[in-house]
């Protein structure tokens, strides 16, 4: 069978889209499935294309058994909403143009912007093919939660009749979370046989470390030897209350304690222009790692920090980086609502403070480096089984072919 997957991330970009797309087409293709990939050049997060690639109109590459169709697209700084918008509708006009001369027997598209999911409908339409929703976060709303658009306009509200139109039009629809699921059926009418609840998960293959003498090296060219370090790995951006972070952090007096913030994102020069005026230094930043690299981090760190915006919106997701964690067996610090609190709480994983809450988070940093660290690992191994990403990704095309 051949599949048409239709996403704008895609290795050599590291995020958790990127990373999801990539293992759960790899077991497709150790399935027997043909996969042909449509993205973007990579440029995610800063906005800059890859080094060893350029933004041209079109390039064919094959990773791992994976075709990918590499297209043009408007590619900015992830800081400006009209200008995503365009990078956004670029890759969503070149995504259907290259795709209509893709043979497939199924078109999968990826949110959580739902411009390639319009790609991904306008395609079946004309190559009378079914198509697969996958909603990774629930757009328009959540670009309405970080103050990116007005829920009262009208461009809102005509995202929204749109947004209606393809849960409808889509054979399947793939969701990560039960809430997503929850809210389609309820807000949309539709048929819940039609939803899938596929949620991130982790290979564990991929988060080992096989020489120690790496992180020691690297804790010593940081300057952090005999440090507790809790670290945030990801994407510095709107949505990820780090600012609430420094600046509760800054109260804390205890010597051995340090923070590391890794990555970057449309709020990271934000963060180092404030950072500048806090008088505590008891953090680092530093600039995204490749995906070789992220196990490394991770190890270096004892604790890990999950952290997002208090908002309703929120409750409904669940960050891949706590598989990833978990994977390494860190300890998760976690500032999320919903029903990543109740992951975290129902496996034992970590310890979960009110999100933007100075004094839960403070009290929380205390008693994360009290955790029954055996127990911990038994949980760990526990959650791990059930986050399989090879089961995970096998029960997926179960659900849609």
């Amino acid at each position: 069978m051949r599949i048409l997957f239709l996403t704008d991330n895609f290795p050599p970009e590291t995020n958790a889209p990127a990373t999801r797309t990539y293992e759960h087409c790899l077991k497709w293709i150790n399935m027997g499935y043909n996969v042909t990939i449509i993205t973007c050049f990579p440029n995610f997060p800063k906005g800059k294309v890859f080094e060893g690639y350029t933004n041209k109109l079109y390039q064919k590459e094959n990773i791992d058994g994976i075709t990918v169709i590499r297209v043009w697209s408007y590619i900015t700084e992830n800081n400006g909403f009209v200008k995503r918008i365009i990078d956004y509708v670029s890759y969503a006009l070149t995504s259907f143009l290259f795709g209509l001369f893709v043979k497939t027997d199924l078109i999968i598209a990826t949110s959580p912007q739902f411009f390639t999911a319009i790609s991904g409908r306008i395609l079946s339409v004309f190559k009378r093919r079914p198509w697969v929703m996958e909603v990774r976060d629930l757009w328009p709303d959540s670009i309405a939660t970080v103050g990116s658009m007005n829920k009262n306009s009208k461009l809102f509200s005509l995202l929204k009749k749109i947004e209606r139109h393809l849960y409808h039009s889509a054979s399947k629809i793939v969701v990560v979370t039960d809430s997503f699921k929850k809210y389609i059926i309820k807000e949309h009418q539709i048929n819940p046989k039609k939803v899938g609840v596929f949620k991130n998960g982790v290979l564990v293959s991929n988060f080992q470390i096989s020489n120690s003498s790496e992180v020691f090296n690297l804790k010593k060219t940081l300057g952090l030897e005999n440090k507790t370090i809790i670290s945030y790995l990801g994407t510095h951006g709107l949505a990820h209350g780090l600012r609430f972070v420094l600046e509760s952090i800054s109260k804390i007096s205890d010597p051995e304690l340090h923070f590391l913030f890794i990555g970057d994102g449309a709020e990271k020069q934000n963060l180092l222009e404030y950072s500048k005026n806090l008088e505590s230094r008891n953090f680092t930043f530093l600039d995204s790692v490749s995906k070789r690299n992220i196990p490394l981090y991770i190890e270096l760190s004892d604790y890990s920090l999950v952290n997002l915006k208090k908002s309703d919106e929120f409750k409904n997701v669940i960050p891949s980086k706590i598989f990833e964690n978990i994977a390494m067996y860190k300890p998760v610090l976690l500032g999320v609502e919903g029903e990543s609190k109740e992951l975290i709480e129902n496996y034992v994983v970590g310890i979960c403070f009110q999100p933007e809450n100075k004094e839960s988070f403070l009290n929380a940093i205390k008693d994360i480096q009290n955790i029954d660290k055996q127990l911990f690992k038994v949980n760990c191994n526990k959650m791990l089984v059930d986050f399989d990403r090879n089961n995970i990704a096998e029960n997926l095309i179960k659900f849609i072919v």
